[in-house]
């Protein structure tokens, strides 16, 4: 789960890390309302989850609480990489003196976490990194061990912070840690890491991403981080399906058993649009192993109900759940949804009884259900159908 940076400021905060917290509001008013109270030169920050707002028209000084009305007038009619404004953070106007980069995040080719972190960091991180990338750090920290204050300095040192901030650096980066393993992030980011006119470090912008197993798990509280103004409502009615579901921009649906399944039809799916109008896939769902007629049922009234899908193709391997309980599944499934159901469905099974859950679905002779014998095979027909 992504946060905005409001929120990640707000886990900073909790854990010591040095930042200003500000004002969040939702309305020109109450922009300008804040802007009188903290007083001074104010920054306007739009509220997404994207980078690029500052490119995007999203951030703006304000000299005046008048100025903060208007600006907030603009960026609230914005729409930033497809999603829309709709709340604006009011900070006090920093003096900044120099601006690093700083972050952790897991590692999963290395079974390790990572550290990224460069001393000519600020907005423009991505540009040093292809144009000079010895400036840019990145270290590797053992799970095991983690981030004591030999680790820190360890960091702090091969980074190249200079001298006058290597001990807030220390700090910082320890401090940053903790955010890091006992919130269950998989990544915190900040830029810039500024140093201001009066010497101290300060997060002037945050990014964290939390691990939504520990936060349905170990963390409930950060429940109230869920952003239910930007969740696509097919994303949320499959969570409360309780099925792993992401939504794509494509045409045809896609549900397999297994991710590695899942993404190797996704990507054959690619595949095979190219010759059929370009058609490409419009979701990632893994049924996992209870492929049941509730089961199957769930996930296609998800598809269904994308008015982008125009055929679906169902490509399940039979392992513990055999072909044919997979079979009776999806003739389950037609059967709970009825007339919900009117878009073509490929489907292809292999595996564990194969031949006796082909012979269910041929039995059945359900009017949408095409049965194919390989998956190049029904991603070509699904493909077909949905370009029809």
């Amino acid at each position: 789960m992504d946060l905005m940076e409001y929120q990640a400021k707000e886990l900073f905060a909790k854990h010591g890390v040095p930042v200003t917290l500000g004002k969040v509001v939702d309305t020109p008013d109450a922009a300008r309302a804040a802007a009188e109270e903290i007083g001074g030169v104010v920054v306007v920050k739009a509220q997404v989850k994207a980078g690029g707002r500052g490119k995007a028209g999203g951030v703006k000084l304000a000299k005046t609480p008048d100025e903060a009305f208007s600006y907030a007038s603009d960026i609230l009619k914005l729409t930033i990489k497809d999603l829309p404004v709709r709340k604006l953070l009011i900070v006090p106007a920093a003096t900044i003196e120099d601006e690093y980069y700083f972050s952790f995040l897991l590692d999963r080719s290395n079974r390790q976490y990572l550290t990224i972190a460069s001393v000519a960091g600020g907005m423009e991180i991505e540009e040093v990194a292809h144009t000079n990338p010895d400036a840019v750090k990145q270290i590797g920290i053992d799970p095991g061990a983690g981030v004591d204050e030999a680790k820190a300095r360890e960091i702090v040192e091969a980074t190249g912070f200079p001298a006058e901030v290597a001990e807030q650096a220390v700090d910082f980066v320890q401090k940053l840690w903790t955010v890091f393993v006992e919130e269950d992030a998989t990544l915190v980011e900040v830029n810039p890491l500024a140093k201001l006119s009066d010497g101290r470090l300060e997060a002037l912008d945050g990014k964290v991403t939390l691990d939504d197993n520990a936060v349905e798990v170990r963390h409930p509280e950060d429940e109230q981080y869920v952003d239910t103004d930007s969740t696509d409502p097919l994303e949320a009615k499959a969570k409360e399906k309780g099925l792993n579901y992401v939504k794509l921009d494509g045409q045809v649906g896609i549900i397999g058993n297994g991710a590695g399944l899942v993404m190797s039809t996704l990507d054959v799916v690619a595949y095979a649009g190219e010759a059929h109008g370009n058609v490409k896939p419009a979701n990632f769902l893994d049924i996992g192993g209870g492929a049941n007629a509730q089961v199957m049922a769930d996930g296609l009234d998800v598809i269904l109900n994308d008015d982008q899908v125009k055929s679906v193709f169902v490509n399940v391997f039979g392992g513990i759940t055999a072909c044919d309980e997979v079979a009776k599944g999806i003739v389950g499934a037609l059967g709970i949804l009825g007339d919900e159901a009117s878009k073509p469905l490929v489907v292809r099974l292999d595996g564990n009884n194969v031949d006796l859950g082909r012979q269910i679905l041929r039995d059945a002779n359900h009017p949408l259900v095409t049965i194919v014998e390989t998956m190049d095979g029904g991603a070509d027909k699904a493909a077909e159908l949905a370009n029809a």
